[in-house]
């Protein structure tokens, strides 16, 4: 039977967030049902919601930072059991077999089906089940085990929503680019992404520096494992940290200086780019061209990496700063995101649905 799910939705891109019912999949062999504990609000969620990634599909019910516990299992489902933590981030399927997604990279599918937590069409929906994906403002949930991930017993499962996307989103970079001791990092926008890129690089033995524009973050960024604060519009701290990088995960998620960016950079040092600004980005060719510098772009990781990522975590006792908030304050919470009012991930209590 269709499981009789509640959540938050929104019916257009101007409309509030209300109470929503609906129906998740009758769970298949492979399928695991959980009951959803928290799920983390990602700029994302507004992007999506409001529709300015393109229209979305409505009733829209974000959410791909999720937690919970499972209460069944599938008959051909062995790697997880009922009563056990997982998480769900932000994909539910892909075509499987591609080169790409039998690498791990499911989120690069080179056939295009990567199928997203959220406002994705689904190709063959089950009897009662939406025509696309609706993602964790809810309190149920039915996810292909291939797509569950295990999260760590001694992390705080609301502070570990976030890692599912923020988290694996600044982990992947620094894992693909192998930061070791002693490497210096440079991390670009102190916010919701940028505070993990911080406890990640800095777990990794890296040398943090954070840049920004704010100078009231400095005491944050420093509590949180920096080593460095450069304030990006003062001339002589950026003079100073001219050509010392080896990297930096660029956060912004706005039309920005990439060209300053760029020049604290080693030669062949790497610039990340993991915010996705609305606007086209420009820079100067000779800011790449002098020191034969990299722009790469990374956009989450796979579902072996995201585990990898929550093993680190765990391990290191990583988790994220958080404010958490009934269903009832989403729509307060978007407004509050858009004026950069939280430190620094707000993650809904699903309980509370």
């Amino acid at each position: 039977m269709p499981i009789q799910t509640k959540g938050y939705a929104n019916p257009d891109a101007t409309s509030p967030f209300a109470t929503h019912s609906f129906q998740r999949r009758d769970p298949g062999p492979s399928d695991v049902s959980i009951a959803i504990e928290f799920c983390g609000i990602c700029h994302s969620d507004i992007h999506t919601a409001r529709s300015e990634w393109g229209e979305a599909f409505y009733p829209c019910v974000p959410g791909h930072e999720i937690v919970g516990t499972v209460t069944a299992i599938g008959q051909e489902v062995i790697g997880f059991k009922e009563g056990q933590r997982v998480g769900v981030g932000c994909m539910v399927d892909s075509c499987r077999q591609c080169k790409t997604c039998k690498e791990g990279d499911e989120q690069h599918c080179e056939r295009g089906q990567t199928c997203w937590t959220y406002n994705t069409q689904i190709t063959k929906p089950q009897p009662g089940e939406d025509s696309y994906t609706k993602g964790g403002y809810a309190d149920h949930i039915v996810v292909d085990e291939k797509f569950v991930l295990r999260i760590p017993e001694n992390l705080d499962p609301a502070a570990a929503a976030p890692l599912l996307c923020a988290g694996v989103t600044t982990f992947s970079p620094l894992n693909h680019l192998a930061v070791k001791p002693g490497d210096k990092v440079g991390v670009l926008g102190l916010g919701g992404l940028g505070h993990m890129a911080v406890k990640l690089a800095a777990s990794m033995g890296a040398e943090v520096t954070v840049l920004s524009r704010s100078p009231h973050k400095k005491e944050d960024a420093q509590s949180l494992g920096a080593k460095s604060f450069c304030l990006t519009t003062s001339a002589s701290e950026c003079e100073g940290l001219a050509g010392t990088l080896d990297c930096i995960i660029d956060t912004v998620s706005a039309p920005h200086d990439l060209d300053q960016a760029a020049s604290f950079l080693k030669k062949d040092g790497t610039l990340v780019l993991v915010g996705a600004s609305d606007k086209p980005l420009e820079f100067n060719a000779f800011s790449m061209i002098a020191g034969r510098k990299k722009i790469m772009g990374s956009l989450i990781g796979g579902i072996p990496e995201t585990q990898k990522m929550l093993d680190h975590c765990g391990k290191h006792g990583i988790v994220s700063e958080i404010e958490v908030i009934t269903p009832s304050q989403i729509n307060e919470a978007y407004e509050r995101m858009l004026k950069s009012d939280v430190k620094y991930r707000f993650v809904i209590d699903c309980s509370k649905m």
